[in-house]
């Protein structure tokens, strides 16, 4: 199993922004100037979701995403206000390679099915936002609309379901550990790469070398992180180093698109 490093560029009102816990959010950077800098210190993935578009009732900003594609030379996954094939193929017009649907998808789940076919399962990722709830079978609730909306639904079974339609990957974001720096919620990675055939995207909580690790042994083969990365506190060649060091396979250098 090999192991890739994801930045994530959450972005709100053109700006790269981070939260804890979905909150308390604070500017970042420039988005072109953070993407450019990832993929020289060896990102195998960059994604961009725009948080609150979905709130917002609005598209992804385009011109964002087309400036970040410019500079962008690994696979660029863009998520937020997609909901539908019109909006997804913009986004992929607009020089993503992927697209992560989240809200949309739960609301209409045939959406799902409508982009991978449409692009191809490789290059759809759904999203899931996801609350701690002891009330469910598997102790987790799937959120909506940037977390903001509970819906009584069972997080795993979702992903269950999701896995189904042939997607790329399965992003789920732990509101409980999200920009906490404690950790990724290694019980519920688990417990979705144990009922899905799809990479899974630990998400959420990473504050030391040793949670990359952990999220690793949990299952995860994409492991994606923010706050960590922005503000310098972990470099990407010096948690490549440590992870292959742990013993574990990690992508090479940045492949070209």
């Amino acid at each position: 199993m090999t192991v890739k490093i994801m930045p994530c560029l959450d972005m709100q009102k053109g700006r790269v922004v981070k939260g804890v816990h979905f909150v308390n959010i604070h500017d970042a950077g420039d988005p072109v100037e953070c993407a450019k800098a990832y993929c020289a210190a060896g990102a195998d993935e960059l994604a961009m979701l725009d948080i609150t578009a979905t709130v917002e009732n609005r598209d992804t900003l385009l011109e964002v995403v087309k400036k970040v594609a410019a500079v962008t030379t690994v696979p660029f996954t863009v998520g937020g206000g997609i909901k539908d094939v019109k909006s997804a193929a913009a986004v992929l017009a607009a020089g993503a390679d992927k697209v992560s649907t989240s809200s949309a998808a739960f609301r209409r789940p045939e959406v799902i099915a409508e982009m991978v076919k449409e692009f191809g399962g490789e290059r759809v990722t759904v999203a899931i936002d996801v609350d701690r709830n002891p009330k469910l079978p598997s102790g987790y609730e799937v959120w909506i609309d940037g977390g903001r909306t509970p819906t009584a639904a069972d997080a795993v079974e979702w992903a269950k379901k999701v896995s189904g339609f042939g997607v790329g990957c399965i992003l789920p974001t732990s509101k409980a550990t999200d920009g906490a720096k404690t950790g990724f919620d290694l019980p519920l990675i688990e417990k979705i790469v144990k009922v899905t055939q799809v990479p899974v995207v630990a998400s959420g909580g990473a504050g030391t070398l040793e949670h990359f690790f952990a999220a690793a042994q949990a299952g995860a083969t994409i492991l994606l992180a923010a706050s960590v990365f922005h503000f310098g506190t972990i470099k990407i060649p010096d948690l490549k180093a440590y992870l292959q060091k742990r013993g574990l396979q990690v992508a090479g250098s940045a492949m070209q698109k």
